[in-house]
This record gives C-alpha cells, structure tokens and sequence, in this order.
C-alpha cells in the first residue's frame, strides 16, 4: 500500500541526517515536524475511513444474514403448505443471500485486518512524532548554542588576531609619542620662561649697579 510505504519510510527517516544537510537547522526542523504532523493527520483519517468502511461491511453482511434467514422461514413455510415450488425459489434465494453474507464476512475480515494494520502505523507515527518534538527542543536549544559559541569565537579571534593587535601597539605608541611631545614643549615652555626671568633679573642688576656707579662718580668727582 502506497500510503504504508511512505509512512514508513517517514518514521525510518534520520532527522539528524536531515538537519546536517540543512542550511537552516531550525527550519528544517520545524518542516520536518510539519511534515509529519501532516502524514499522521492523513494516517489517522485513513483509520477512521477504514473503521467505519468495517462497521458498514459488517452491518452489510448481517442485512445478508437476515434476509437469508427470513427466507429460510418462507421456505418451510412452503414446504409447510406443500408449494415445493414457492420453498425452490425461497431457497434460491436462501443461497444468494448466504452467498452474499459469507462474501460481505470475508470483506469485514479484511477490512478489519487493514484497520488494524493502519493503527499499528498510526501509533508508531504518534510515537515518532512525539520523539521528534522532543528531539526538536533539543537540538533547537543546541543548535543555537552552537550559534553563540560560534559568535563567540569568532570576536575572540577577531579581537586576539595579529592585526589588530598590531593595530593597537601602533596606537598605543602613538599615545605614548605625543604624550612625549607634549611633555618636552612643557619643558621647552618652561625653559623660555626661566632664561626670559633670568635676563630679566640680570638686565634690573645691571641697571641697579649702573645706577650706584653714576651716584658714586657724581659724589666723588
């Protein structure tokens, strides 16, 4: 049976396997789960349509049985009565219809088997859907730890790498040199202003002793 064969081989399938072959775990996933939600549905109608196409044999064959009986009834009534020809054509038709019932029996026990046959599949796909969604929070969970682990490593390596390390000594030397340059035009600075006081101070005691000697030279002529 074509329907059989496709959910087995559903409920055979390797959702790891699948989930490696997908570019996005996460949605594959989620399909697969659908897809599986969509072919218990399909199973689980095929067991309904197949349970009531039983019950409808079995009602079938026990309208057979009855009208069987009933003419079995009519043909010793004839017989009764002495009509052998009524009680001929009441069981010709007594054959018929124990014809008909046993036939409409069989079709009931097929039926059955293939009702039971369909929910043996439907409990084996109910199970292997449950273990799917499961499995699905797991490997979700998983896959998204894996997702930020990656990240992870990924701006450690990028913060760690040659260049930027490299990037940031240069920097870091940059730093350092301007800090040197700006120290030595402080001491630069500082050093002008002292040399400037220092004239300065020089240039007053020279007027000063200037000042003394034309004092002394005037007073001593």
């Amino acid at each position: 049976m074509a329907l059989l064969e496709r959910v087995a081989t559903l409920i055979r399938a390797n959702l790891n396997d699948l989930i490696d072959k997908a570019e996005d775990p996460e949605k594959m996933i989620k399909q697969v789960i659908l897809d599986m939600e969509n072919q218990f549905i399909q199973v689980k109608t095929q067991v309904a349509v197949a349970i009531a196409d039983q019950h409808v044999l079995a009602k079938k064959g026990k309208e057979q049985e009855e009208k069987s009986a009933e003419f079995k009834r009519k043909a010793e009534l004839a017989v009764d009565k002495g009509q052998d020809d009524l009680a001929r054509a009441a069981l010709e038709r007594l054959v018929n219809f124990e014809k008909m019932a046993t036939t409409f029996r069989q079709q009931e026990a097929d039926q059955r088997a293939q009702a039971e046959n369909l929910k043996s599949v439907l409990q084996k796909l109910e199970q292997k859907l449950a273990e799917a969604r499961t499995k699905r929070d797991l490997l979700i969970a998983q896959h998204r730890r894996a997702k930020a682990l990656g990240k992870a490593s990924d701006a450690q390596l990028h913060i760690g790498s040659q260049s930027k390390s490299a990037t940031f000594d240069r920097l870091q030397d940059r730093v350092v040199h301007a800090e040197a340059v700006s120290q030595a035009k402080a001491e630069l600075l500082a050093e002008d202003v002292d040399d400037r006081l220092h004239t300065l101070e020089k240039t007053d005691q020279v007027e000063r002793l200037l000042t003394d000697l034309k004092e002394r030279r005037r007073l001593n002529p």
